[in-house]
């Protein structure tokens, strides 16, 4: 398969940081989070308010440096035989022939979301976007995190073909969990996001974890209220 290193796109958007939360920007007037936090969300909203709504800060864990290094590593590997394109142009080639790419940035002002996708693979027939995590288990978190970069995706693309979402083991093929982006898919979570916002406008409350096993592990339970 083909690599293409994408490094221009189609419209590039203005934005400016929230007056409040950290890390939420505001793109064509409305609130803007990045992808990732799909992933805390599903394990604990709480973390959300801590570390973006407070600013509390902790040091990365070993899991979160090993992982960074291993991405990095992948990047710098990738970047050595792709050939620069721009995503108008990969997403024309790739309904002739199968291309691949690493890092794809996308971005919809209308749902609120943005991110890097770890990889895309455009086919004649389909797109495979696919998330690389650690372990085997298809967790609902990361699951909505690969799902909504595939909303991201259509709707900053307007592509046509099948859409498929695949999480992987980080460092290796195994595409241990993939579905197709189906309108019922696509729906869920369009509600997940919407929750996302109305969380940080203040209309939701942040809701801690349940699970002391959770609360156990985090990185923020010294500075939680609500830690078990």
């Amino acid at each position: 398969m083909e690599q293409k290193n994408i490094i221009e796109y189609s419209k590039e958007h203005e934005f400016k940081d929230h007056p409040s939360v950290k890390g939420l920007q505001i793109i064509e007037d409305k609130n803007n989070f990045p992808i990732s936090w799909l992933n805390q969300q599903g394990y604990c909203e709480y973390q959300l308010y801590l570390e973006h709504v407070k600013g509390i800060r902790t040091p990365s864990t070993p899991e979160m440096t090993h992982g960074s290094a291993v991405h990095q590593q992948l990047e710098d590997i990738f970047k050595q035989d792709a050939t620069p394109t721009t995503l108008p142009e990969a997403v024309e080639t790739s309904k002739e022939k199968a291309i691949m790419s690493r890092e794809c940035f996308v971005v919809s002002p209308s749902y609120g979301i943005r991110g890097y996708i770890d990889e895309i693979r455009m086919k004649p027939d389909e797109i495979v976007i696919i998330d690389d995590k650690p372990g085997r288990t298809p967790y609902q978190s990361t699951m909505n995190q690969v799902r909504a970069y595939c909303l991201a995706y259509k709707d900053m693309v307007g592509d046509e073909r099948k859409i498929k979402a695949a999480l992987r083991e980080r460092g290796t093929e195994n595409l241990f969990w993939i579905e197709i982006f189906t309108p019922d898919v696509e729906k869920e979570i369009e509600y997940t996001i919407k929750r996302m916002h109305r969380l940080f406008d203040g209309t939701k409350p942040f809701m801690p974890t349940k699970n002391p096993k959770k609360c156990h592990s985090c990185r923020f339970k010294h500075d939680c209220e609500h830690a078990q």
